[in-house]
């Protein structure tokens, strides 16, 4: 008897992985073009960082630019949801870990990531703030038999930003499971994403972003200022003593 798909014997809901997964694991610079854009080597193996749970977003929800940030950019990206724990798991059977997949946004502070990248600091307050991960709805990956020939594509403003392959990526779908699962260990419902094909660009608060994997599915977000006015005082004052080491508010923040 042929055994059940990672979705269908999964005991939570994976079409709402966004609500209860626990992790999400991104891989940077998997796309050579991507890469030279932002003037960075490739690797021998993946670029991983994390974002909170937190940072979830769905359709009906705005992204907000944090106020420390000048320079939003967004990333268009294939995410693999994870229907079953994958600990040391091996190449060839990564896949039989996979639910399914969704189209995400890599939303990224780009001046803090620069001076994080200047400070040999990590990347948390470029890459894990609340809304930088919009997610569409879950894709069972019946309906994606082959994710290594899907065309990725985003819209800013009902203009082309950026437009890839998912064959382009240097370190395929089965790697970057086995990889991750060999440091850390991705339990059902967590969430990865693999990497964005070039065009990264800056949008601004009012802009809408629609991005799309061709022939399965689109999503659409507003994108709003989070506007310090906003923030208790006490919490400025909070974010003030945390990020100025990094990106000197004095000067930044107005």
């Amino acid at each position: 008897m042929a055994s059940p798909s990672a979705a269908a014997s999964s005991s939570r809901p994976l079409a709402r992985f966004w609500e209860w997964g626990r992790t999400i694991v991104c891989v940077g610079r998997n796309y050579a073009a991507h890469a030279e854009e932002m003037r960075a080597p490739l690797q021998a193996r993946p670029v991983v960082f994390l974002k909170p749970a937190s940072a979830y977003l769905r359709e009906g929800a705005p992204i907000l630019r944090p106020p420390y940030c000048r320079e939003l950019h967004h990333e268009v990206e294939l995410g693999v949801v994870v229907g079953r724990r994958a600990a040391g798991v091996p190449e060839e059977a990564a896949l039989a870990h996979v639910a399914g997949y969704a189209l995400c946004l890599d939303m990224t502070a780009r001046d803090t990531q620069a001076e994080c990248k200047r400070q040999g600091l990590p990347w948390t307050l470029a890459k894990g703030f609340r809304t930088s991960c919009p997610v569409s709805d879950f894709v069972p990956k019946e309906r994606i038999p082959d994710p290594h020939r899907l065309r990725l594509w985003l819209k800013v403003n009902g203009e082309l930003r950026q437009e890839g392959d998912t064959s382009d990526m240097i370190f395929s779908v089965p790697y970057i499971i086995s990889y991750i699962s060999s440091i850390i260990t991705l339990e059902e419902g967590d969430l990865v994403l693999t990497g964005s094909p070039k065009g990264v660009s800056a949008v601004q608060g009012g802009d809408e972003i629609e991005a799309g994997i061709q022939g399965v599915l689109s999503m659409r977000f507003k994108v709003e200022e989070l506007k310090l006015d906003s923030i208790g005082s006490a919490s400025l004052q909070d974010s003030r003593l945390v990020l100025s080491p990094l990106l000197e508010l004095g000067e930044r923040v107005t």
